[in-house]
């Protein structure tokens, strides 16, 4: 019997219950779609946002709801007009209510998984490597467009696992990376080729203090006020970006990114993230891995804010 995880109402994680899905009710794949039975689904910040009701006004939900972006299994069905993938064929990438057995997904918003990379990390990778990615380009640091080598990037919240991807992707576009972290992991910082900085009062002069000249970039992954700082280390708002601030954002002219509209990423996002796995240099720790059927401790874990890598839920 296939499962998933849904809620009826917003709330608590106590509103999260494991459902199942009779063989004739499972979602069925449309034109241009196919349909996954999944090994691994991330879990992220949005997820529990949108589960508690405080985003219920710019992501409202029809009930009952299944959350999750993030997706990583075989695909066992293929939509009218699908050429690109087949039955049995590994993937991961982004869809909806992906907390469940069977995912459906636009065939478009998937990248084939390698075949060494663990489930577990294929299901955390997608929404992380979107936005880090996503962040690093719109301000002028992309490999797969030639830009950005030789530039200096600050990273907020370079520990956490979209920084940790962001850190990663702008050395291997040729920048140098700088990466706000508390002190415990600064050396984690450096082990992914940045040099840390601590959070707080006093940032700019220890930026200035490792890039005397500041820096030409900055993505914000943290929010809290960090912008200010941020533009006056990069001489203005123009390659500044958060994803995680909007008043902030608009408060210091700098663009705010949702993922949503603009030009679309992921797919350059999941094939670099591919390759540096392939490569045998690719870094995103699994603080935990649960099973589907404890969603709602993950959702717990999530909301602490004190996690350092990613979080997933297993199907079996």
């Amino acid at each position: 019997m296939s499962r998933a995880v849904q809620f009826t109402d917003y709330g608590s994680t106590d509103v999260l219950e494991v459902v199942e899905v009779p063989e004739e009710q499972l979602p069925q794949p449309g034109p241009g779609q196919v349909r996954i039975r999944a090994e691994a689904i991330g879990v992220n910040p949005l997820d529990w946002k949108i589960r508690s009701g405080v985003l219920s006004a710019v992501f409202p939900v029809a009930f009952p709801h299944v959350p999750g972006q993030d997706v990583a299994g075989v695909v066992d069905a293929v939509g009218e007009g699908v050429t690109a993938w087949s039955v049995g064929d590994e993937v991961f990438g982004m869809a909806a209510r992906t907390y469940a057995d069977h995912v459906v997904a636009d065939a478009d918003r998937l990248a084939a998984k390698p075949a060494d990379m663990p489930w577990a990390l294929a299901g955390a990778l997608p929404t992380a490597a979107d936005a880090a990615y996503r962040a690093l380009a719109e301000v002028g640091i992309d490999e797969g467009a030639g830009t950005g080598a030789g530039d200096t990037v600050l990273v907020h919240a370079a520990a956490g696992g979209v920084g940790t991807l962001a850190l990663q992707f702008a050395r291997a576009a040729g920048a140098r990376a700088i990466g706000t972290a508390s002190e415990g992991n600064h050396d984690y910082v450096r082990s992914l080729g940045a040099e840390p900085v601590a959070y707080g009062p006093g940032l700019a002069d220890r930026v200035r203090a490792v890039s005397a000249h500041g820096v030409d970039a900055a993505v914000d992954f943290i929010g809290g006020g960090v912008l200010a700082d941020s533009v006056a280390l990069a001489g203005g708002p123009d390659r500044v970006i958060s994803i995680v601030d909007p008043v902030d954002a608009g408060a210091n002219g700098v663009r705010f990114s949702s993922g949503h509209g603009g030009e679309d990423y992921l797919l350059r996002a999941l094939a670099k993230a591919a390759h540096l796995h392939t490569a045998g240099t690719l870094t995103l720790p699994l603080a935990e891995v649960y099973p589907l059927e404890e969603a709602a401790a993950a959702h717990k874990a999530s909301e602490t804010g004190r996690i350092r890598g990613k979080l997933v839920l297993v199907t079996r």
